[in-house]
């Protein structure tokens, strides 16, 4: 199994996990032109797209995706609020239940974001195992069993946003504060796991301006003992359940 990035961070998000035989899309809030380029301009491989919500950094090529064939997987919420509910590829999903999408075992679950119904994704694969797929939340309150891989928002540094953001900017701080998770306590969460089969710690999210991608990395490897990766666009690494 292999991890592509297509985009990641304000500016759009998108990801694949793919094999020689099927493509699951994480999000679409790219151009569909680069859904497309990534794809090599072949859809018969992807089982699905799952979106966490209907932000447009998520959603943004959400109705090409579904004119294209791909089945989308999102809450009623989202779909609703990306006005293709009922569209005949749209699939709605609930939190704490198991879907089957291709080879891919999807347990949904809800995550703490300024929307309604946003959704995080527990993703079991034969070759990757169990991947924890988290974005856009400021605060998870589950732990998760036997996790192989994790592709999780490291958004923001609590220093950095309370440096740039002052008082005259407190309803900004505020939003970010809780719409997406920080370095402190995405570490957290991952603290509050048991890591001990975890392959990769992919950091994905980064803010342009309230980041910093080296201490992020460092942070988080040093944390955690584990490969730690942050998510550029065009990255594409291994994703197995163990390192060979």
């Amino acid at each position: 199994m292999n991890l592509k990035v297509i985009g990641t961070g304000s500016s759009g998000n998108a990801y694949l996990l793919y094999n020689k035989e099927e493509i699951l899309l994480l999000e679409c809030g790219v151009s569909f032109k680069k859904i497309k380029e990534a794809l090599n301009f072949d859809f018969s491989k992807v089982v699905g797209c799952l979106l966490s919500h209907e932000h447009g950094d998520h959603n943004k090529a959400v109705k090409d995706i579904l004119s294209s064939g791909i089945k989308l997987y999102s809450s009623q919420g989202t779909l609703e609020a990306s006005n293709v509910i009922e569209h005949h590829n749209s699939n709605t999903i609930q939190a704490k239940k198991l879907y089957q999408i291709g080879n891919f075992k999807v347990i949904p679950f809800d995550v703490r974001h300024d929307v309604k119904e946003p959704l995080g994704f527990l993703i079991n694969h034969p070759e990757c195992g169990t991947t924890l797929f988290l974005t856009d939340s400021f605060y998870s309150p589950y732990k998760f069993n036997g996790l192989n891989n994790l592709i999780i928002e490291a958004n923001f540094c609590e220093d950095i946003i309370d440096q740039k953001l002052k008082a005259n900017k407190k309803f900004l701080r505020d939003r970010v504060l809780k719409s997406h998770l920080s370095i402190q306590k995405c570490i957290d969460l991952l603290n509050a796991n048991d890591l001990s089969q975890v392959n990769n710690i992919v950091l994905i999210h980064l803010s342009d301006s309230n980041s910093n991608e080296v201490e992020f990395q460092q942070k988080v490897a040093q944390a955690t003992g584990k490969n730690t990766i942050v998510a550029n666009n065009g990255l594409d690494i291994l994703f197995n359940k163990t390192p060979f």
